[in-house]
């Protein structure tokens, strides 16, 4: 690998590189011994099996610059695939509706001809911050990212040669329109573009600089080629985004090395990651990494180090703290939110107070007509908000109390999936206004939520109808009806009543679980096997919980067919190229967050509410470090890995006979032990249960 080798040893002590499309473990100099070194970010690369790309990027940054494959994914890149178009700029990983991004194609070329320049890959290797690939043609491309600013970095052999550039390059053909200016070595403007699934626009800022002299041609409107002197045998282009303008754009534009960047962004991915420290397995510390990885890719950072930000609107705004934009919070309100929330308390106050910031400027759904960045979905903001406001962070709830009753108030009941989930937000609404000691307007929406049990008595009850096993039967999104019915997180004690006690309770979850109807391709019934643990058996969320994150599963669902076509048997998270299960998107770092939750042992009860539930963690030990000097440790005693279930739990010491913590615990530090065994004990976590119901009381 020569070149690319030397520079990889530069920058860091180890890599795992893939050669030829085989996957090959390299150590250079020594073991991979940090965070960032044992993150494979080629894991969920190849076909429908994640959705996610091996692009050079930087935490909570809307820039991340990956190479574009033919054939493509969601994501611009397939690891099987050999030819390569070029590299592109964003992307929204993991998200549905054939991807998210992929603005500002450049590619590299020989001759006289973009298109005539063949790009087929001959070996790369990647890691947190930088990408590098060689080609057949001996052309090598190296890339990385510091914050909003990423560097290409390309060598050439002797010839004619230049790097094309086309600005309405978009996945799906997303693009709607842009302005650039072109003057030297500079390339600069604005490009707006379709975000996911077309629902609405954005518009992103760049400024695109090359280091050395170039003689810039038009070839049309969009597309432009970067011609080099013959004799040129590297060339580097800076690119920097913005979404408050151009000038902030250009402001943002470097003048380090490449290798330097690579440094401060490996250092920040180590900072970050290092947050959570696991210990035992090797690989599975490998997997709990790059899984992690994956969750702290958005929302994405959309201000300015001074405050500018444009808000949702399109107006210009300021801000004391940062904003964030990117949301996909239908899919990963359930898993990444709440592991932010406890994991970067001090990024998750400007998360949570950017979610409540899109009310003023009129939030929607899905995306509007002016977005900072591309994003997907903000269903269940609702719910989001209250979680955070119980857990102690600040939420203006009175300054936009009026625009989350009207969207309350809209809300759709029109097919037994919405019923349920419009349900849940009305709930949080209630228990807002609660908070807001108004009661009598609590009072009303929850009554409004109770209404979801003559939706659940209409379409949930009757197991026998010949369409409940049925992908998307009665209109639904992605799911049966076995799988939506148990959409009541915030009434599981009304659900239980509904079902006929908990005995009959009991024994539709094992028919559910039993006969594999659950869908782990999808979020909708994520939290169903949390439901045993507000029943007299948690031992059997215990024994799902590990199964699921590391041991076989039968998969019958898919978010293309119904029951009975192409089963999956095996091991759902895998640390390789075609990981998942087919159709499982990450969708935002979802699915990476429910492992890493897992894999700490604590999983959220019911959104809303500031409680985790337990099971037996898959490693030894694990320690969260915060930068206010606390930290909270796990440890396992009589750890083994087949030692799924609980026999007890200690709290700084002190014995614990319930089966969930509080946030607040959590965030004081301290030490939890869990002793795990082999077999059950059906005696523990039966006390003090916590039971999600609308009878609750603060």
């Amino acid at each position: 690998m020569r070149i690319l080798v030397i520079l990889i040893i530069s920058l860091f002590s180890s890599c795992r590189m893939f050669v030829g499309g085989t996957q090959k473990e390299a150590v250079l100099e020594k073991d991979r011994n940090t965070p960032a070194e044992k993150v494979n970010v080629f894991l969920g690369s190849s076909g429908d099996h994640g959705q996610l790309s091996p692009a050079a990027s930087y935490p909570f940054s809307m820039l991340s610059i990956g190479p574009q494959t033919y054939p493509t994914t969601h994501m611009g890149y397939d690891h099987l695939a050999k030819q390569f178009l070029g590299f592109t700029h964003n992307r929204f990983e993991g998200v549905g509706c054939l991807g998210s991004g992929g603005n500002i194609l450049v590619k590299p070329f020989l001759g006289d001809k973009p298109d005539a320049s063949e790009l087929i890959k001959a070996e790369e290797s990647a890691g947190p911050g930088y990408y590098n690939v060689g080609f057949s043609n001996q052309i090598k491309a190296a890339v990385t990212v510091y914050k909003n600013n990423g560097l290409h970095r390309y060598q050439f052999p002797a010839g004619k040669k230049g790097i094309y550039i086309d600005l309405s390059h978009v996945f799906v053909g997303r693009f709607v329109a842009e302005e650039h200016t072109a003057t030297g070595n500079t390339v600069s403007g604005w490009i707006d573009a379709q975000t996911t699934c077309s629902a609405g626009t954005y518009r992103l800022y760049y400024a695109m600089q090359f280091r050395q002299p170039v003689s810039l041609e038009a070839l049309n409107k969009h597309e432009l080629i970067a011609w080099l002197d013959s004799d040129v045998q590297e060339a580097a282009l800076e690119v920097a985004f913005s979404s408050v303008d151009v000038a902030y754009a250009r402001a943002a534009l470097a003048s380090e090395t490449l290798e330097e960047m690579s440094r401060k962004s490996a250092s920040d991915w180590n900072q970050l990651l290092g947050r959570i420290q696991v210990k035992g397995n090797p690989e599975r510390e490998e997997l709990f990494y790059s899984l992690l990885y994956r969750t702290v890719q958005s929302p994405y950072v959309v201000s300015e180090e001074d405050g500018k930000y444009r808000a949702i609107d399109g107006s210009l705004q300021t801000s004391k703290n940062t904003v964030y934009n990117g949301w996909a919070i239908w899919d990963n309100y359930k898993t990444q939110l709440p592991l932010l929330s406890f994991a970067y308390p001090e990024k998750f106050q400007d998360i949570a107070s950017s979610i409540a910031n899109l009310y003023p400027y009129g939030k929607k759904d899905f995306a509007t007509a002016h977005e900072p960045s591309n994003t997907v979905r903000t269903e269940h903001a609702l719910v989001v908000l209250l979680d955070a406001h119980r857990k102690g962070y600040k939420i203006d709830f009175p300054s936009i109390l009026d625009s989350l009753q009207a969207e309350v108030n809209r809300l759709d009941y029109t097919t037994p999936d919405k019923a349920l989930e419009s349900s849940y937000d009305a709930w949080a609404l209630s228990q807002i206004l609660k908070e807001l000691k108004q009661d009598k307007l609590s009072e009303k929406y929850k009554q409004k939520a109770l209404e979801y049990k003559n939706y659940w008595e209409k379409d949930f009850k009757d197991l026998t109808r010949d369409d409940v096993n049925r992908m998307s039967a009665r209109g639904m999104y992605q799911g049966t009806i076995w799988q939506y019915r148990w959409s009541v997180p915030f009434d599981v004690e009304g659900l239980i009543e509904l079902t006929g006690g908990e005995k009959a309770f009991l024994n539709q979850l094992d028919t559910f679980f039993n006969n594999d109807y659950h869908n782990r391709a999808n979020e909708p019934d994520l939290q169903v096997p949390l439901l045993y643990n507000a029943t007299s058996e948690p031992w059997k969320s215990q024994a799902l919980m590990h199964q699921l994150a590391v041991d076989t599963v039968v998969q019958h669902y898919f978010n293309d067919n119904s029951r009975g076509i192409g089963s999956y048997i095996g091991v759902i998270y895998k640390n390789q190229p075609d990981a998942y299960i087919r159709t499982m998107d990450d969708d935002a770092g979802a699915m990476s967050a429910w492992f890493v939750l897992t894999a700490l042992g604590i999983q959220p009860a019911c959104v809303g509410w500031p409680v985790y539930y337990l099971n037996a963690p898959l490693f030894e030990s694990a320690e969260i470090k915060w930068l206010n000097g606390k930290k909270f440790e796990i440890r396992v005693e009589n750890y083994a890995d087949k030692h799924s279930y609980i026999r007890q739990v200690t709290l700084n010491g002190v014995k614990l006979e319930r089966n969930w913590l509080t946030h607040e615990e959590i965030m004081a530090g301290g030490e939890l032990v869990i002793t795990a065994s082999d077999t059950p004990d059906k005696s523990w976590g039966i006390q003090n249960q916590f039971v999600p119901s609308l009878n609750i009381r603060k």
